[in-house]
């Protein structure tokens, strides 16, 4: 598996398997069948609800914990310092580990500052190997920046060929921070697996729509993380590396780019609304 190198020296794989909206009782399966594919990077969260499914099918995998890199996030509702702290505890409980590889503020809002003192200490004291946010927009994300003391190593945020974060991706670069895909594959909306242009440069490697999609991604140093609850689709999803785009066809893919969110609008009060009482 490719890897990019966080800036604290990390390795993080730059494909993984979500479980966003995997059924926590479906979980363990999914995650068991993810491995045996060969994914060695797993994304939960605290409000997936599934974070034991994870850490069951890693236990029970048989591969030393060193070779799995166990993302998970810090849900709104544990927002604050003591409650961060404490949740960060309760994951691990659940993840069945004496640390993460990656934990991040899930959403920017609520007192993320003292979420995030949390995820230093917890960093400094050896629970989480790295840490960083997701879904900080660059108002967001370059304030955090500024007031903390170890900047995030990474950003999870919506990226794929429709909204590939140029503007973000530019402030970035400038705390060396990862960006990291969810809806690597636009949940199939903008008919993303009929693209023509995806299709078509497909066509010539002998690869759907979908491999083309993740396989820009990466080489563009982007890590993504599929979903699928099906063997067969997770499979497919991790066989991207046997070819290489061509400059003109990263161009081409680039030219994708419509610049905005698909599903989610944090300067809307109303989706703010919704996303605070989820």
């Amino acid at each position: 598996m490719q890897t990019v190198k966080l800036s604290n020296g990390v390795e993080m794989p730059l494909l993984g398997y979500g479980v966003f909206l995997v059924d926590p009782k479906e979980c363990e399966r999914c995650v068991t069948d993810a491995i045996e594919t060969g994914y060695r990077m797993i994304d939960t969260a605290q409000a997936y609800y599934n974070e034991e499914g994870v850490g069951g099918a890693v236990k029970k995998s048989g591969i030393n914990r060193d070779e799995i890199f166990l993302v998970s996030k810090i849900w709104i509702t544990n927002g604050g310092y003591e409650k961060a702290k404490a949740s960060i505890d309760e994951s691990l409980k659940k993840l069945q580990t004496d640390y993460l590889d990656l934990m991040l503020i899930h959403q920017p809002f609520n007192d993320y500052y003292g979420t995030y003192r949390a995820m230093e200490e917890a960093y400094k004291a050896g629970k989480l190997r790295a840490i960083g946010v997701s879904n900080f927009f660059p108002d967001r994300y370059v304030d955090l920046c500024n007031f903390v003391e170890i900047p995030p190593m990474v950003n999870q945020m919506e990226t794929h060929v429709f909204q590939q974060q140029k503007k973000l991706r530019e402030y970035m670069k400038k705390f060396s921070t990862q960006l990291m895909s969810w809806s690597p594959m636009a949940r199939g909306e903008n008919n993303i697996f009929n693209n023509e242009t995806l299709k078509n440069i497909g066509a010539k490697y002998n690869k759907t729509a979908a491999q083309v999609a993740l396989r820009f991604l990466t080489q563009e140093g982007i890590v993504a993380i599929p979903k699928s609850t099906h063997k067969e689709r997770m499979a497919e999803n991790f066989n991207i590396f046997d070819f290489e785009l061509t400059e003109g066809e990263i161009g081409t893919l680039r030219g994708l780019d419509k610049g905005e969110s698909l599903f989610v609008n944090h300067y809307d009060p109303e989706f703010v609304e919704y996303i605070i009482n989820y």
